[in-house]
């Protein structure tokens, strides 16, 4: 997510060295909406302005109670600059501010339906199928907060600085103490003294310094409630009414922990994803698609990149990077055969595995077992090495079925190129 690089730009401007290394903290796949990030925080009792969502004017009833001095329209698509940019319907900006609530499902209408086209999205834009219509509140001050995993400390570090709604890395850059960093133990959590000292550093004053602190209490305790390695506040702002208010959030989820957090990973959004990268996921296959013509079923990210090069190398192209992990069983195997030739760019396939921890017998059986049951079409070429290499090549002979067998990778990818070029 947009948020977790700016953080990682960020944490390599940082004056203390202690915090440097969360630069290495891996990209997490879960993508949240604006509004789902919000209504997380709603449930932990965080401070946020008052929404509404709407797909179009079939839910104008939500507006009915909703009274405010100005309404903020914006339309709810996983990218950045959605303010500045336009539809494909002609009409300009994803963001809008009125005063008149009647203007509200209008401006809804105009978005929903249509594509949205920012710098951060594809050239044809990202579909808008949801509208976040919110309390434009007024703020006095921009502060920056977040909570981000740090395998320096093996745990929490809170980030902090008075200097909010602005790029976090330049502030970082120039005027680098007007940032702190502060450890938090795993096991007794943020400490009211903690908090209050943050809150202080962040300049809130008077009786918003407790304000903030419980805050930054209560931002703590979603981190640790939902198995967060991130959560940026930007801006954590002082509003005109006297309240503290986070505006905008980005948070990024620990993929290991699916298993506690299922509610939240069924919130994920595919919005610009690959359908079949989406199906893949759901089989624990990783599947990124590619321009060429011959499909690449491996085990493992090593194997399938120097699987991928040996094509090149023999004139051919690639059509996928797919990785069927060390623990496949035979239904996965099925799986990657449907998802392979579900593109129709595939003309034909070529099996690379190493058996170490996956047993060769395992993939031969799937693979017997996939062939029949599609009744493939498209040319066969398989290399297998490793653990029962022997007893899974007399499956594959004795099957009866046309699938070609190579010695090693070069091989495999010479007659996988040479089958295509006789097609």
């Amino acid at each position: 997510m947009a948020a977790l690089a700016s953080l990682s730009k960020f944490c390599t401007h940082l004056a203390k060295p202690t915090i440097q290394t969360c630069f290495r903290v891996p990209k997490r796949n879960l993508n949240l909406l604006e509004y789902q990030s919000k209504k997380l925080l709603e449930e932990s009792g965080v401070a946020i302005q008052n929404f509404r969502i709407l797909e179009g004017k079939k839910d104008a009833d939500v507006l009915k109670d909703f009274d405010v001095n100005e309404y903020v329209v914006k339309a709810q698509i996983l990218a950045g600059g959605r303010g500045k940019g336009h539809f494909d319907n002609g009409f300009k900006g994803g963001v809008h501010i009125t005063k008149n609530r009647a203007e509200v499902i209008p401006l809804v209408e105009k978005m929903v339906g249509h594509r949205l086209i920012t710098k951060q999205t594809p050239k044809d834009g990202i579909l808008v199928k949801k509208v976040m219509v919110a309390d434009s509140i007024n703020i006095v001050r921009e502060t920056y907060l977040s909570i981000v995993m740090d395998r320096e400390h093996n745990g929490p570090v809170l980030i902090a600085s008075p200097d909010g709604g602005m790029d976090i890395e330049a502030v970082a850059e120039e005027t680098p103490n007007r940032i702190k960093t502060i450890p938090i133990d795993i096991t007794s959590g943020i400490s009211r003294e903690q908090a209050i000292d943050v809150a202080r550093f962040l300049e809130f004053k008077g009786p918003l310094v407790d304000k903030a602190a419980d805050e930054i209490t209560k931002l703590y305790g979603l981190f640790t409630k939902v198995d967060a390695v991130q959560i940026e506040i930007n801006p954590l702002a002082e509003t005109d009414d006297g309240r503290v208010i986070s505006v905008d959030a980005k948070l990024n989820f620990d993929d290991n922990a699916q298993f506690r957090q299922k509610d939240i990973f069924a919130m994920e959004v595919h919005e610009d994803t690959d359908p079949k990268e989406v199906e893949a996921s759901k089989y624990n296959l990783n599947y990124i698609a590619m321009e060429g013509n011959i499909g690449c079923l491996v085990n493992g990210a090593g194997l399938a990149m120097a699987t991928m090069d040996i094509i090149k190398l023999n004139g051919g192209s690639p059509a996928n990077f797919l990785d069927v992990g060390g623990n496949v069983k035979e239904d996965q195997v099925l799986k990657a055969f449907q998802i392979l030739t579900s593109d129709t760019n595939v003309k034909a396939i070529l099996v690379n595995v190493f058996g170490g921890i996956v047993n060769c017998a395992t993939i031969a059986n799937g693979i017997v077992n996939a062939t029949k049951t599609m009744n493939l079409q498209v040319p066969l070429i398989v290399r297998l090495e490793g653990t029962n290499v022997q007893a899974a090549k007399k499956i594959l002979e004795q099957s009866g079925l046309k699938i070609e067998s190579a010695h090693d990778l070069d091989e495999a990818a010479k007659k996988a190129v040479q089958s295509i070029r006789t097609i």
